[in-house]
């Protein structure tokens, strides 16, 4: 062989080598990453946050506020009412206060005589100290009464409104200009006892101080009483934060709160859930690495093989590979390439992953008409025919994933069937409850309801493969739908994936695979009889 021969076989075992060493490896790493992150983005929206306490604070708090605000506000138009009433007081009063004017004083600058009311003495009187009257000259000089009352002008002859502090307190002052018999004065009117000043007062000392020490005692004791309520939830928190992902054990429900049981249940869901799924994905990728392993090292020991005895014969030297030697190395790289187009498909139908996916419309005819072509060459090299019985069907699917289906479907077939033996691939309506037969005269929807021999029926769309090969036992088909299970007996090449495969994808769809014996051996020709259940039909309804 020569020296660029040399070389390529050298960098072909290399290749192999690397491959198959790092097989293990790479699956493995990539079943720990999946696995952690199913794990953290779980549990991640599940972690307590200090917002839920800030949260429940504010619930408890901003209620209690607003009470209190709202308090407030009706304390204060109360006030406003009796303020109200007050004034109307000073009102009737100052007719009486100008009444009491019975005579001029001697000069024009004394006092006039005065005889005050009983009812204008009854107020003064009772309000003691808070209370008092001003007569003041045309121009505001004083004449009688209390003269600490501030001079006030009045603009019209209307009673006017004004208020005065003196010692500290808030007088409210009614005002009008009159003629008297004493000749026009100005007649004032004090009241000290306004309610609104006292509500002010009163409510900073004995509403406003009182609530802020209650809502700020409150808060303390809404806070630890919020912490004490939420310990065993953040407890249950820092519990699952320190757990290492690997870590899927069930937490025990007993240790928490009733209210947060439903949610450690939930959890323990989950990790049940993740616990069989890291399961299977390890016993896939078991299984993965050995299916792999086998091809790989007799490809491998063959390039090995070659490559040292293209080094014996020297630089110059040749070797001639036997047609049977090349069959087999392509055989070797034909399996190995097939195992890992499955093992990608297989991945690629997870029923979980693809349940977000938008289905599609898809012709079911049109799709068995463009299987049936690829695999015509294999079928007539064994001389198998290979033929179509297909009606239009429509339905909602993932088109690229049925395809998938039927095409493992129709290589299993061709594959598993003897020389000179038939496969069929049908497509069409079937009746949606029953196991009969696909009908004749189906309606003329694809999907739907519809009138059959003066029967109403509901019709369902199928799609079928059936083969006259050997067929599997009813004890073994649960198990051949399981990844990487050959049944017993089966002669020729296989891995093991094909029903797997479709029976995923079939979940996808929201349905399952029926297997069943394409032909019964019972009835009919007699020969059939004598033979026994035979064949294999794999059905899918949708």
């Amino acid at each position: 062989m020569s020296s660029p021969g040399r070389a390529w076989f050298a960098r072909l075992s290399d290749l192999v080598r690397h491959l198959s060493s790092g097989l293990n490896t790479g699956l493995k790493s990539r079943l720990h990453a999946s696995a952690f992150h199913v794990v953290n983005s779980r549990l991640m929206p599940a972690a307590m946050k200090s917002g839920l306490q800030r949260r429940l604070l504010l619930l408890l708090l901003v209620p209690l506020g607003i009470f209190a605000l709202v308090s407030i506000y009706f304390d204060y138009q109360t006030a406003g009412n009796v303020a109200l009433q007050k004034d109307e007081q000073l009102l009737r009063l100052i007719p009486l206060l100008t009444d009491s004017v019975v005579a001029p004083g001697a000069t024009p600058d004394s006092a006039p005589v005065l005889l005050l009311a009983p009812a204008l003495e009854d107020f003064i009187k009772g309000l003691a100290g808070s209370a008092g009257f001003r007569i003041s000259d045309a121009k505001g000089g004083f004449l009688a009464g209390d003269p600490w009352i501030a001079d006030i002008l009045p603009a019209t002859r209307e009673p006017e409104f004004h208020s005065m502090e003196d010692g500290g307190v808030t007088y409210r002052i009614a005002v009008q200009r009159v003629n008297t018999v004493a000749g026009e004065l100005i007649v004032q009117l004090a009241d000290g006892s306004d309610p609104r000043q006292q509500w002010v007062r009163s409510i900073l000392l004995k509403v406003l101080l009182p609530n802020f020490i209650l809502v700020v005692a409150a808060g303390f004791a809404v806070n630890w009483a919020v912490t004490r309520a939420l310990k065993p939830l953040i407890d249950l928190k820092e519990a699952v934060e320190r757990r290492s992902p690997r870590d899927l054990s069930a937490i025990d429900p007993l240790t928490t709160p009733a209210e947060v049981q439903p949610l450690v249940s939930a959890l323990n869901r989950l990790f049940g859930l993740v616990n069989d799924q890291a399961d299977g994905q390890r016993r896939f990728v078991a299984d993965a690495a050995h299916q792999l392993r086998t091809p790989l090292a007799g490809l491998q020991a063959q390039v090995e093989a070659w490559a040292q005895a293209a080094r014996a014969k020297g630089a110059d030297g040749a070797i001639l590979l036997s047609a049977d030697k090349i069959i087999k190395l392509r055989s070797a790289t034909r399996r190995t390439s097939q195992l890992a187009n499955q093992l990608l498909a297989l991945s690629r139908a997870d029923a979980s992953a693809m349940g977000a996916q938008p289905t599609q419309r898809v012709d079911l005819k049109d799709l068995c008409e463009s299987i049936l072509p690829l695999h015509l060459d294999a079928a007539t090299g064994k001389g198998i025919d290979l033929g179509l019985d297909a009606r239009s069907a429509q339905v909602n699917g993932y088109e690229w994933l049925l395809r998938e289906l039927l095409g493992n479907l129709v290589d299993n077939a061709v594959k598993y069937t003897p020389p000179g033996g038939t496969v069929t691939i049908r497509c069409g309506l079937l009746p949606a409850s029953g196991d009969q037969a696909p009908d004749t005269h189906p309606p003329r929807a694809a999907e739907g309801e519809g009138e059959a021999n003066g029967v109403h029926r509901r019709w369902g769309v199928f799609l079928e493969v059936e083969d006259d090969g050997p067929g599997i036992a009813p004890e073994e088909r649960a198990k051949a739908l399981q990844r990487f299970y050959r049944v017993r007996g089966t002669v020729g090449e296989g891995n093991g994936l094909g029903l797997a495969i479709a029976d995923e994808i079939a979940r996808v769809h929201h349905s399952q695979l029926e297997l069943d014996y394409a032909c019964q051996g019972t009835g009919g020709d007699a020969g059939d009889a004598a033979q026994g259940p035979r064949g294999l039909r794999v059905r899918l309804r949708l």
